[in-house]
């Protein structure tokens, strides 16, 4: 269990309301919102953000996506419930989470072109990058879950 090491968004109240504002900003219905939080989760999950990890859990269950199926998100590629469109997201927001380490190659992003839009894909872009922030600030402030 960690301890808050400083309150991030209390320290720096206008760059966490525009963050949270990009955060709200974000088309979830242009993607649908189960596969949204299933990107936010497996993100915040490879970024080790338990805060993140916490909430993202809890909101897909509130969507009434089966637990099996949330737990699973870890191993998407051996479990049997993810649609291709939710494997084709999966594997690209990790990709591009990853960058620079590893570069999300023309393959990839032709899969990832088999099922969604380029508008599709430059919001997939934006989930990336918001949770990948917030993945940062609450590791860095080791924000605790709440209980």
């Amino acid at each position: 269990m960690s301890t808050l090491r400083y309150n991030f968004y209390k320290l720096a109240p206008k760059s966490f309301q525009n963050l949270l504002a990009l955060s709200d900003g974000l088309n979830r219905e242009l993607l649908g919102r189960k596969l949204v939080d299933l990107v936010l989760l497996r993100i915040s999950q490879i970024n080790g953000c338990g805060f993140c990890i916490d909430m993202h859990y809890q909101d897909l269950l509130k969507l009434e996506v089966d637990p099996r199926h949330v737990n699973a998100v870890a191993g998407w590629r051996e479990a049997p419930f993810f649609s291709e469109r939710e494997r084709a997201a999966l594997e690209w927001a990790e990709l591009i989470n990853a960058i620079p380490v590893r570069d999300p190659d023309d393959a990839a992003y032709a899969r990832l072109q088999q099922h969604f839009s380029a508008e599709e894909i430059a919001e997939l872009g934006f989930v990336v990058a918001v949770i990948r922030s917030w993945n940062m600030l609450n590791v860095a402030s080791r924000n605790p879950i709440p209980r």
